[in-house]
C-alpha cells in the first residue's frame, strides 16, 4: 500500500475543490513540474487512493426519494444478500455496519411509488432477509465526499 504524502495531500485538496483543473494548473500552484502532478495523479489512480467520478444531484435527475434502508439478514446470509443489492440499480451504497442492522444501503427512486414497489418486490424477493427498516430522507444538510480539510 502506498503512503500519501504532503504533495500528494495537496494535489488531492486541489482536485477536491475542481476535479477538472489541469495539471499544469496544479503544478504552477504547487510549484512542482506539471510531470511530477501527472505521474502523481496516475500512480494515485493506479492504487485507487481516489477515482474522478460525477457527482449528480439526485433531485435535478428525477430521483425524488432518497432511502436508507436497514437491513437484518438471517445468520448466514448477509453476504449473499449483499451481493444481490449490490445488482439493484436503485441502490447507490451497500454497507455492513455493528449495530442494529446488518447491512444498511442508500438507495434513489423517481417516486414513493417506486420506493414502495422495491421494497414489496425487489427486497421481498430476496432469500435471507429477516427484517427491513426504511428511513426516507426528509430534508438534507450536507451530501459531500470531500475527506481533506
Amino acid at each position: 500500500m502506498m503512503k500519501v504524502d504532503t504533495l500528494d495531500t495537496s494535489i488531492l485538496k486541489l482536485l477536491q475543490m475542481n476535479g477538472k483543473r489541469s495539471y499544469t494548473d496544479i503544478a504552477k500552484l504547487l510549484d512542482v513540474s506539471e510531470g511530477t502532478v501527472r505521474s502523481r495523479i496516475n500512480r494515485m489512480l493506479s492504487e485507487q487512493v481516489f477515482e474522478f467520478i460525477i457527482h449528480m444531484d439526485p433531485n435535478k435527475i428525477g430521483l425524488q426519494v432518497q432511502a436508507i434502508i436497514g437491513i437484518t439478514t438471517k445468520l448466514g446470509y448477509q453476504e449473499v444478500v449483499a451481493k444481490k443489492l449490490n445488482e439493484c440499480k436503485e441502490v447507490r451504497f451497500v454497507g455492513v455496519f455493528s449495530g442494529k442492522h446488518d447491512l444498511i444501503l442508500q438507495a434513489y427512486f423517481t417516486n414513493n411509488e417506486a420506493l414502495v414497489d422495491f421494497v414489496n418486490s425487489e427486497l421481498s424477493s430476496l432469500e435471507g432477509i429477516d427484517h427491513v427498516d426504511v428511513s426516507i430522507e426528509l430534508k438534507q444538510y450536507k451530501d459531500t465526499f470531500s475527506y481533506i480539510p
